[in-house]
């Protein structure tokens, strides 16, 4: 996957993901990449962006609010959910955001 999505010309939805994270990994990563290869098989999906350092933000791009609903309701989706208030995140934030212009380099 390309560092920048390569998203579609807009309107589409950004799904912005700011989290501050606990000590250890436990099962942490694998589980971050199992969301990234599960929400490209999701329909709607536009592509994700993701950095990490002192404070971590993963921005995911989707067609319509719809696709956005099925994904925070899908399965796995659900249980990283879970897993992540437990024990993954010290503080998150998610923000829904209609991207309405971009512009490229």
């Amino acid at each position: 996957m390309s560092l920048i999505a390569q998203t579609p010309p807009p309107p589409y939805y950004a799904v912005i993901f700011t989290s501050t994270r606990t000590e250890g990994d436990h099962g942490y990563g694998a589980m971050a990449e199992r969301m990234v290869a599960l929400a490209a098989q999701q329909p709607g999906f536009l592509g994700a962006e993701s950095a990490r350092n002192e404070v971590g933000i993963t921005v995911s791009y989707w067609k319509d609010l719809e696709s956005i609903r099925a994904w925070k309701a899908n399965a796995e989706h659900l249980e990283a959910q879970r897993l992540g208030h437990a024990q993954w995140y010290s503080a998150f934030t998610t923000r829904i955001a209609k991207v309405e212009r971009d512009y490229r380099l």
